[in-house]
């Protein structure tokens, strides 16, 4: 397993919906149907997915893109590295994005996993942080210079 002991590590039962720089790892319970996706960027076209993975403590969605998709399969142990939350429709969502990655390992520093407490279940309000057009307002009290 490498020096994975070394880097911060969370379980998934204790995500939340600001939930950064996750480091886990998580067996994939299941892999839901992929469908078509268009960037609002640049136009794209993209195959987009969701697996259910879990560890001891619960179990998430992850957002698969592209190319994962058919790299990730069903049992597969995945030692994910800078992963982070996002909310989609009301539900946490873990993903990748361009700066995470993941590895696949032998086997799980776990022995079961558990299912009934999908963090994805959990309905969440998505709260944008508070956009600061040059007012004071959560800034604290340093000066500039």
């Amino acid at each position: 397993m490498s020096d994975y002991e070394e880097e911060p590590q969370m379980k998934i039962g204790d995500l939340k919906s600001y939930s950064r720089k996750v480091y886990t790892v998580a067996k994939v319970i299941s892999i839901g149907e992929s469908r078509e996706v268009t960037s609002r960027k640049d136009n794209t076209t993209h195959n987009v997915c969701e697996a259910l993975v879990a560890d001891d403590t619960g179990s998430v969605y992850l957002t698969l893109w592209d190319d994962s998709i058919d790299a990730i399969e069903e049992d597969m142990v995945l030692k994910l590295d800078n992963a982070y939350v996002n909310v989609f429709r009301g539900s946490m969502r873990l993903n990748l994005g361009k700066y995470g990655s993941y590895e696949v390992l032998d086997e799980a520093p776990f022995d079961e996993v558990e299912l009934e407490n999908n963090v994805s279940d959990q309905q969440v309000e998505y709260q944008r942080r508070p956009y600061n057009r040059g007012g004071d307002r959560g800034r604290s009290n340093r000066r500039r210079y």
